[in-house]
């Protein structure tokens, strides 16, 4: 992977404070593939988004992610503590079989593409009154073939998929893409009970970012005011440099 450069990273944090969830997102997934087109990252499958944004962390800032949760048991509530390594889940990456997902329940006969990150924008976009109309919302668009008692479905039928249906597209998808949605177990240490953690690549990935941003131009702004160099020159240091000059104005 091409590390993206300070400035490039700068431009991403300054671009994503005015935004939300999947617009930050989005640009943190050109900040990890800047030569694909926008449209064409919307594309992509969310296991592999998820890697792509797990190998531009594993550049920014590491391996090592460090995770904190309380135990969901409310007479516990303990504070948890554990760690995951970004390189594992850089190399998962969705492998679906060729021509996209084969799917047969009862009278119905599908086959899907994985889900997209444009797919989850467009259910969003529609407001569905619960989860069934989401799930049903994304299986129609995912269907790139259907049929129902050997005719081939037609499209209003294929936006009423049947609950059995919609649970066996559930679970080729995530056979096929299990990096898409990451939930971990994790043991209380304090009484034993599981607790269930999803981790958000692209929302850790943001706060770590943010964090960054606010520190380097706060380097910046030492650095200018000490030597008159302006955030260019200064973004050109290297880290190391860039360090070594900042104690050097703190001993003066």
């Amino acid at each position: 992977m091409t590390v993206t450069g300070p400035a490039e990273l700068l431009a991403t944090w300054e671009a994503g404070l005015a935004e939300q969830g999947a617009a930050r997102a989005l640009l943190l997934h050109r900040a990890a593939r800047p030569e694909a087109a926008p449209d064409a990252l919307l594309a992509v499958p969310l296991g592999e988004r998820a890697a792509d944004l797990f190998a531009l962390r594993r550049a920014l800032f590491g391996d090592r992610l460090e995770v904190t949760l309380a135990c969901t048991v409310p007479a516990c509530g303990a504070a948890m503590e554990f760690e995951l390594d970004a390189g594992e889940f850089a190399a998962t990456r969705p492998r679906p079989p060729e021509g996209g997902l084969r799917v047969t329940e009862g009278e119905w006969t599908l086959r899907f593409r994985l889900p997209a990150a444009a797919d989850l924008a467009a259910v969003a976009a529609a407001r569905p009154t619960d989860g069934t109309d989401a799930r049903r919302l994304l299986a129609a668009r995912c269907a790139l073939a259907a049929q129902r008692a050997g005719r081939e479905a037609t499209g209003e039928e294929v936006a009423q998929l049947p609950d059995p249906v919609l649970k066996r597209f559930a679970e080729a998808a995530e056979a096929a893409d299990p990096g898409a949605e990451l939930t971990l177990e994790i043991a209380c240490p304090e009484c034993g009970a599981a607790t269930p953690a999803e981790l958000d690549i692209a929302a850790y990935l943001w706060t770590e970012l943010d964090a960054w941003a606010r520190d380097l131009l706060l380097d910046v702004h030492l650095l200018a005011s000490a030597y008159g160099w302006s955030e260019p020159e200064i973004l050109a240091l290297s880290p190391l440099r860039r360090r070594y000059y900042l104690e050097l104005c703190a001993d003066a």
